[in-house]
């Protein structure tokens, strides 16, 4: 309660958006920084240990590429991605008996890649993975909120592709699970219309502020899930007038949490835990309001200048003059993590972060 006064809604004063060449040049520019830091996409990710390179960060930078590829349609973008999808056998990471979330979030692009060019390997890993989650009578698999944009879309274009509803009704039942049951009574609350993480997070969990934590990028990754299948599901189909709501009413809470730089704060109800700069967030909220005002959802007239100022803000504070990408927090689940976060800071995995900066480009770049 009471958090909107910390922070004045931001002024609709002069922030323009660039024109649409401005946006995908910086698109480019980091897309470029990671392709040459990563010329092999299927070589294995070290930080604390060796992981794939199908893992969910880098399939969220592969979303973004393939929006980057939605614009710009160059062969190099739609090879680099093949390329993954081959390395990796079109597989996913724990394999067709695999229920994660997180593993199934490469699903996403091998899904857009299939549509490009059905080759009928780019989706057989997958949708038997999906088939035997649809299949079992088990729906609390989303116990943190990441989860809904990790998996969501597959089932949602799964559901559309095959004309089958049993995808996207047990996606609504696992994300109706998500939301009303985990942690006792969802991790949704409908008076702030944010999400806590996951059953960690719930009250009478507080932040130093005394607040709810309401995580900025965990957040953002609601937003992408539910843009993402709203932007799937036809405008008839079950359940997508509650998926909307939700959305409406995220965006609602999002404005008056804006910082006075454009930026959201990691803790989006306590400025005062680890404030600063941070892109990830910021990105994914960007991108979801952007879509809504093109979609016609937002007014135009409240909604652009924020994203304006969002977008303005990471393109000229955070990518480097060679691409790289600075104030993005690294992996976890709550505001310490991943700390400090600065222009210079380097984050555990350099792609999920890109990604969401690109999505928020793809639909940025559209506005104009």
């Amino acid at each position: 309660m009471g958090v909107g006064l910390l922070l004045s809604v931001p002024s609709a004063e002069a922030q323009q958006l660039p024109k649409p060449k401005q946006v995908l040049k910086k698109m480019t520019l980091a897309n470029a920084y990671f392709m040459k830091q990563w010329p092999d996409p299927g070589k294995e990710i070290v930080t604390n240990k060796a992981r794939p390179s199908h893992i969910w960060t880098r399939g969220v930078y592969y979303e973004g590429l393939m929006a980057l590829y939605g614009l710009d349609k160059r062969k190099a973008y739609y090879d680099y991605a093949v390329d993954w999808g081959q390395q990796h056998q079109w597989g996913l990471r724990n394999g067709a008996t695999g229920r994660n979330a997180d593993d199934q979030c490469a699903g996403q692009t091998y899904l857009d890649l299939y549509q490009i060019d059905p080759q009928p390997e780019r989706i057989r890993e997958l949708k038997a993975a999906i088939d035997n989650t649809v299949h079992s009578p088990k729906i609390d698999d989303w116990w943190w909120i990441d989860a809904l944009q990790m998996a969501m879309p597959v089932y949602a274009k799964l559901g559309v592709m095959t004309k089958d509803t049993a995808y996207t009704e047990k996606m609504y039942r696992m994300y109706t699970f998500s939301k009303t049951q985990h942690g006792g009574h969802g991790l949704y609350n409908a008076q702030d219309s944010l999400w806590w993480r996951d059953k960690d997070f719930v009250p009478p969990y507080q932040e130093p502020n005394g607040q709810d934590c309401y995580w900025s990028r965990g957040n953002g990754w609601v937003v992408a899930a539910l843009v993402r299948v709203l932007d799937i599901l036809p405008k008839d189909a079950p359940h997508r007038a509650e998926y909307e709501q939700t959305y409406l009413a995220m965006m609602r809470a999002l404005p008056r949490l804006q910082r006075p730089d454009g930026y959201w704060n990691v803790s989006l109800h306590d400025p005062t835990h680890f404030g600063g700069k941070e892109l990830s967030g910021t990105a994914l909220f960007t991108y979801g309001m952007a879509w809504g005002v093109r979609q016609g959802l937002l007014d135009k007239a409240k909604y652009q200048p924020i994203i304006a100022k969002a977008w303005n803000a990471m393109a000229t504070e955070c990518v480097h003059p060679d691409g790289f990408l600075g104030y993005v927090q690294g992996t976890g689940k709550e505001p310490k993590d991943g700390q400090p976060v600065s222009y210079t800071s380097k984050p555990d995995f350099q792609d999920y972060g890109l990604g969401c900066f690109l999505l928020a480009g793809s639909e940025v770049y559209k506005l104009r």
